[in-house]
């Protein structure tokens, strides 16, 4: 089985909130650590699972994210390269 990221990026936390929930019912696929601002209103949510069901939830995701808001990207990294899928799924630091 392939693993891929999915990534979702909208203008406004409601359009993103409505997009994984939509990604999360349509296929076998994980939310990997929590939605993150991006700054200028834009949010993003990060994916993973095998190539077929994160396209499928990123399709799925990005048309209700739109229903509801601006959706700015949507995009699935196929197989990606180790170095990447460490830095994105890394956990943040812990606070002192």
């Amino acid at each position: 089985m392939s693993q891929a990221l999915g990534l979702l990026e909208t203008k406004g936390l409601i359009s993103l909130v409505q997009g994984v929930d939509a990604m999360l019912k349509a296929a076998n696929v994980e939310l990997v650590g929590p939605m993150k601002s991006v700054g200028s209103a834009l949010v993003s949510a990060t994916i993973v699972g095998d190539v077929a069901a994160v396209k499928a939830a990123i399709d799925a995701g990005a048309q209700s994210a739109s229903a509801f808001g601006e959706v700015v990207s949507a995009h699935v990294i196929a197989r990606p390269a180790e170095e990447l899928s460490k830095s994105i799924l890394k956990a943040p630091a812990a606070k002192k």
